[in-house]
């Protein structure tokens, strides 16, 4: 506690890379915009982060940094509409944001947040993230930015061969975000963290982020526990020979059919951004030896405690893009289908919905939470809908939880209505949930850890604090589970594949 020196209303924080002043806020002290790593411009694009170097003096964090670039005007429409705009952007975006309490004795536990977006768009300084709440209740709230979309996730034959043998490949978020937990291990002890009691949680692809990171063995120590929000598990990771494709194809988009290393470094963030496509976690043999789906199936992951769970309204992402037409091509309502959902009452549209929730995110969660492992594992569903917006929203959409983790109900987008007094009470003991996990590695004595023969869910519904409920939606989860488990079949065979043809061209 002695390393944090508090004043009224300008706490400074005594880090070991040097001073930094930040803010009184209520019973937080805030430090915003602090770096954790260099900024990845010129040649330090798409490498590895790199530690960012210590200051003399004070250094002010009382101003978020900016995000990172990222995806077009219509995308961050889609972010705008609920609270908030990732902007100012700049490539030097790799900084951070501490809300810490501003009156503790003991190390307090530490939360590490990673936000949504597809990997394309987002920002850990959206209002809706506001660490206050985590902070009250005697919890470090970290919240992260990281490289972005073709800035992220971006992999160039022209790259790998100037990279080092050891060199991880196309993944540059993961690895930013790794350095953000290393910096989190090595200064957080500065406001007041404990550096041994760390909880990584993320939401969406932010959580989707986090399932890649409890395989890769680079991020192994970096965290105790673990939360993912919405985080699916069942979307494959791209073989780096298919992301060596989509970077050329990005590249020959922008005018560069043989490019070399300089010549990609030396394009507008812009225009590389404005390239749309898929972006995740990229098997390249060194960060991610194999997808971390078979990963999961071979029980070769960071056996830490976990939450994870989904929203009973995950399709409302098919809103977006022509998503509902897409997913529509895969998913053919028939009478099979239709039996399982008989609240669809036959309508194909909610049939595509309610198997696009279940497919995508809530059967894999369910397999995740049912991996062998020593530590627990928690599994829940968010279906609670603000009273007034009940008449015309039907099930919880997809991110809707993320203002009850953190109790910013009061930081909705403009013309949201009022929250009632029952929103805040469900508000209330979801956080709590969040807090006792972050505190103590469970979220209460009455969640019960999932068992497959059990199958239980803490259902967050009207009821405050949530409702234990068991079989949850168990037909239909296991006929997506069965589908699941193929998936998984062909993806290990691809992974042995990959690996014997890795091997024979090492002899």
């Amino acid at each position: 506690m002695d390393q944090i020196n508090l004043a009224a209303t300008s706490p400074v924080a005594h880090t070991p890379s040097g001073d930094l002043r930040g803010r009184r806020e209520g019973s937080a002290n805030v430090f915003r915009g602090v770096p954790y790593a260099a900024a990845p411009v010129d040649e330090l694009r798409w490498r590895a982060p790199r530690p960012f170097p210590a200051w003399d003096g004070v250094r002010e964090a009382a101003d978020f940094g900016p995000s990172a670039p990222q995806a077009g005007p219509s995308d961050v429409a889609d972010i705008v509409s609920i609270g908030g705009a990732p902007e100012p952007t700049s490539e030097d975006c790799l900084t951070l944001n501490v809300w810490a309490p501003a009156e503790t004795t003991d190390p307090a536990p530490v939360m590490v947040w990673l936000h949504g977006g597809s990997n394309r768009m987002g920002a850990g300084s959206l209002p809706f993230y506001d660490g206050a709440a985590f902070a009250r209740d005697r919890v470090v709230l970290v919240s992260v930015n990281y490289r972005l979309g073709q800035l992220g996730f971006f992999a160039h034959p022209a790259l790998t061969a100037e990279a080092a043998p050891d060199e991880p490949l196309g993944n540059q978020a993961l690895l930013d975000q790794i350095a953000a937990l290393e910096w989190v291990r090595d200064h957080i002890s500065a406001f007041g963290g404990d550096p041994t009691n760390i909880t990584l949680v993320g939401e969406s692809a932010g959580g989707l982020d986090i399932l890649a990171l409890m395989t890769a063995r680079r991020a192994r120590g970096l965290f105790h526990k673990a939360a993912v929000q919405s985080g699916g598990g069942w979307l494959p990771a791209t073989p780096l020979k298919t992301a060596h494709e989509r970077g050329a194809t990005a590249a020959t988009a922008l005018g560069l059919t043989h490019p070399d290393a300089a010549a990609l470094r030396a394009l507008a963030p812009e225009h590389l951004t404005a390239i749309e496509g898929a972006f995740g976690p990229v098997i390249d043999g060194r960060l991610l030896d194999r997808d971390p789906i078979s990963a999961f199936a071979l029980c070769d992951f960071a056996d830490v405690p976990l939450m994870i769970g989904v929203n009973s309204g995950e399709d409302s992402l098919l809103n977006y893009g022509g998503g509902l037409k897409r997913f529509g091509q895969l998913i053919k309502p028939n009478a099979k289908l239709a039996a399982l959902y008989p609240q669809a009452n036959g309508d194909e549209e909610q049939l595509i919905r309610l198997g696009f929730r279940d497919f995508a995110f809530a059967a894999p969660a369910r397999w995740i939470a049912s991996r062998p492992r020593r530590s627990k594992a928690w599994l829940y569903a968010f279906d609670y809908v603000e009273e007034a917006r009940r008449e015309t929203m039907p099930r919880a959409s997809h991110a809707a939880e993320i203002f009850h983790v953190f109790e910013t109900l009061d930081h909705r987008p403009d013309g949201a209505p009022p929250a009632t007094k029952a929103d805040r009470a469900i508000s209330a003991a979801m956080h709590a949930r969040w807090v006792d996990f972050a505190k103590t590695g469970a979220p209460g004595a009455d969640w019960p850890a999932y068992v497959p023969a059990d199958d239980a869910w803490m259902v967050f519904n009207d009821t405050p604090g949530g409702e234990v409920k068991r079989c949850w939606w168990k037909a239909a989860l296991d006929h997506h589970g069965r589908k699941g488990k193929l998936l998984i079949l062909l993806l290990r065979a691809r992974d042995r594949l990959r690996t014997l043809f890795s091997s024979r061209l090492r002899k």
